[in-house]
């Protein structure tokens, strides 16, 4: 077989994987798309459930719930916003699908099934970091928010008559549609990317990556991160931010549990198959070796002084022979 034939050879499994790897992306955009005009026609009811949690808490102040257009093509975009939203919502089981049938046949049996939990835990870890997001978190910080408004007497700005009987100023809420929603999405999409940290760091800690007792080593600094993060990704309530910041962590420290599980049930397979030795078992057994190693072993070039009876008299032998030598 010639050099080039080796070349194409080794080249076809690789065109064949990435042909495989172009027909599930096109699979999954189209699915993608497919989900967005779903949800294309019927935006309104989607962008109405999403101003649950702002109309609550307007309805406890006894305001209306409205929103405006601050723009001609606001209505358009916030309708493809929350078809974007709703189209990876719809199509996302069938683009992990794709993903698992991509990936599962250079598995082995094993590996399929640690692997394939954490694939159906990572969506549902997602929704419910959503969910509390939506529920729990948004009221909480449109109720912040919406505390910093004023009212005057009846309303006016600037009564007939006499300017100095005019009404203390108003600061009423009147939002943008298209401002509230990438705010509610913001709260959405963080949440549930940060519900994604106990399935991350557990999949790691199968893979052998992180260990319990480093994460547990590293807690300071996790939690500096912590901080940051949810400076990053909340708007600037102290509220949002608290609550970010005990949730994550929370499952910073689930994550630790997981991961020593997960530590815990490799060294009882381990020890079944007779393959786990303890590091108190091998100083041991490299103490005693030391110990009961003749000198021969210990000292095979000959480092150390010994006596040979032998030797000795090769020795004297060559010093009678050099002596003859010698001239008189």
């Amino acid at each position: 077989m010639s050099p080039s034939d080796e070349i194409e050879d080794s080249s076809a499994p690789l065109i064949e994987h990435l042909t495989e790897l172009r027909s599930r992306l096109i699979k999954s955009v189209v699915a993608f798309l497919i989900g967005m005009i779903i949800c294309f026609t019927v935006a309104t009811p989607i962008f109405n459930f999403l101003t649950a949690p702002l109309c609550q808490v307007l309805a406890s102040r006894g305001q209306d719930c409205d929103l405006i257009f601050i723009s001609p093509q606001e209505g358009f975009f916030v309708a493809i916003k929350v078809s974007l939203l709703g189209g990876f919502i719809l199509a996302f089981p069938f683009i992990a699908n794709q993903m698992w049938r991509f990936v599962a046949p250079g598995l082995y049996k094993s590996e399929k099934g640690a692997f394939l939990p954490f694939l159906i835990a990572s969506p549902f870890m997602f929704f419910l970091g959503a969910a509390f997001a939506f529920y729990v978190v948004t009221p909480l910080a449109y109720d912040f928010f919406l505390g910093f408004q004023q009212f005057g007497q009846g309303g006016e700005a600037l009564p007939a008559g006499d300017p100095q009987n005019a009404a203390p100023l108003s600061v009423v809420f009147q939002g943008s549609a298209q401002e509230y929603l990438n705010l509610t999405i913001k709260f959405i999409v963080a949440f549930g990317l940060c519900f994604q940290l106990p399935v991350l760091l557990t999949l790691m800690g199968k893979a052998g990556l992180v260990s319990a007792e480093g994460l547990g080593n590293v807690r300071k600094y996790a939690v500096v991160g912590i901080l940051v993060l949810a400076a990053l990704v909340t708007p600037p309530d102290v509220i949002t931010q608290v609550i970010l910041f005990v949730v994550v962590y929370g499952l910073y420290e689930i994550s630790i549990w997981l991961v020593a599980r997960v530590e815990k049930k490799r060294e009882a397979e381990l020890r079944a198959q007779g393959l786990w030795f303890d590091d108190e078992e091998d100083e041991d057994v490299d103490a005693s070796d030391k110990g009961d190693t003749p000198d021969a072993a210990r000292d095979p070039y000959g480092e150390e002084e010994f006596d040979d009876p032998l030797i000795d008299e090769f020795d004297r032998d060559d010093d009678d022979k050099d002596d003859e030598d010698k001239p008189k």
